[in-house]
């Protein structure tokens, strides 16, 4: 999940705070499963969300369906709390008596986890689940580590533009189209209104600082043979980088108070009217709906560098996944097939307002609920995901890019400077993750 989408409301969450401690754990003994038991008690965990009850209906509604199918079979679920999960999950790897069959994890955590030998590989069962070929392929991506399959994601989220249309209309502005009039109109807003920031930005907001790099071509690192190199300092990154710094100023976002934001801080700041535009989350739409901007906005997709095309925004998320050590495989796909499942998707939509990994799904989802589009527009228009290393663990909890970002906007080094250094520490990540 990468937790940053959690930030904000029911979403859950989108994993991707540094929650992922576990990546840098020693590996596991071999914690293999035996047997393949067809009856008995199986055991989930799921994450317990801010407001959880309408989660625990859907699940329950799942579940009962389950059990009435299987014959013999109870299903117990309890809900973890997301900050203590790793080390929950990370015991459970290491003492199979104790552990659960089923994980809902965030979807940054996959490499992790599976480096810690405590996922199941479904490969086979996945490509004969005749849902699955619907699934988005940046979701896909987030339950495979080596071309091997480890679950099934649950739910995605993703960030676009929100936009005050009452300052638009006063200031007599467009919507932004491309990455230069986005850039052009934060600063004509801020010098028209001082007191806005045109676009609130954050040192620390790493998933809203992505879709400028990836707009322009760059890559965070690349992949060869199972080993990943960064891309960070390449010179399209850093263009993409270049041209995210410059929105911290006196001209936009003063870097005195906008370096240190995070996504979180961005968000606030504009649900709160300090900001003209924001990137949010379709997580962050509750806390922009109890906000003082209610009424008062609207949400498009990030636009990228060319007129009219949309920039390539992160898909965080969480997955369920069996464990290696369920003595009860054959049951836990099944289950895991149901708890992920096209009903069960479209159903957390509605009590959760998680975005449906299957295209079909969100796609229903969307005419339902018209917020949402500009976000399935995004995922529609190709969204991407972080390196599926366990060292991006050690890269996100050790705020490898906060801190080039926040280098660059303090002055202290330049572009080329702060990328080289950012990929050398990325580089002895990986290396060191295997």
């Amino acid at each position: 999940m990468n937790l940053s989408a959690r930030i904000a409301a029911p979403t859950a969450a989108l994993l991707l705070a540094g929650l992922t401690a576990t990546a840098c754990a020693p590996q596991t003994s071999d914690t293999s499963a035996k047997g393949d038991e067809k009856s008995g008690t199986l055991r989930v965990w799921l994450f317990q969300e801010v407001g959880n009850k309408p989660k625990e209906q859907v699940v329950d509604a799942a579940v009962a369906a389950f059990e009435k199918s299987h014959k013999a079979t109870e299903v117990e679920v309890e809900y973890i709390p997301v900050d203590t999960r790793a080390q929950r999950i990370k015991a459970a790897f290491n003492d199979p008596k104790s552990a659960p069959d089923l994980i809902e994890y965030g979807n940054t955590d996959t490499a992790g986890y599976v480096k810690d030998g405590g996922l199941a590989d479904v490969s086979e069962e996945f490509a004969a689940w005749d849902e699955a070929k619907d699934t988005d392929p940046v979701a896909r991506q987030s339950v495979t580590v080596g071309g091997k399959v480890y679950g099934a994601p649950l739910f995605v989220g993703v960030r676009a533009l929100y936009y005050r249309t009452d300052v638009f209309e006063d200031l007599g502005i467009e919507v932004p189209k491309s990455q230069a009039e986005l850039i052009s109109t934060a600063k004509k807003v801020h010098k028209a209104e001082p007191d806005l920031y045109g676009l609130a930005v954050g040192g620390a907001y790493t998933y809203g600082a992505m879709p400028f790099i990836w707009a322009g071509g760059g890559e965070l690192a690349n992949e060869s043979g199972g080993t990943y190199k960064a891309a960070i300092n390449s010179d399209k990154a850093r263009k993409g980088i270049e041209t995210y710094t410059s929105l911290f100023g006196d001209a936009n976002c003063p870097a005195a108070k906008c370096a240190s934001m995070g996504g979180n801080a961005t968000v606030t700041a504009f649900a709160s009217g300090k900001a003209a535009m924001a990137i949010g989350g379709d997580f962050s739409h509750t806390a922009v709906e109890a906000g003082a901007v209610k009424g008062k906005y609207a949400v498009v997709p990030l636009p990228g560098v060319a007129p009219g095309s949309i920039a390539p925004a992160f898909a965080g998320g969480n997955n369920i996944g069996v464990l290696k050590s369920s003595a009860h495989r054959t049951l836990a796909v099944e289950l895991m097939k149901s708890l992920a499942g096209k009903q069960t998707q479209a159903r957390l939509f509605d009590a959760m307002g998680f975005l449906p990994t299957y295209t079909d799904v969100r796609d229903n989802a969307a005419k339902k609920e018209p917020f949402i589009a500009p976000f399935v527009q995004t995922l529609n228009a190709g969204a991407k995901f972080v390196p599926a290393s366990p060292g991006w663990g050690q890269i996100d909890a050790s705020l490898v890019l906060p801190t080039m970002f926040q280098e660059i906007v303090s002055g202290r080094k330049d572009v080329a400077q702060a990328s080289d250094d950012a990929a050398k520490k990325m580089d002895a990540a990986f290396a060191a993750a295997g």
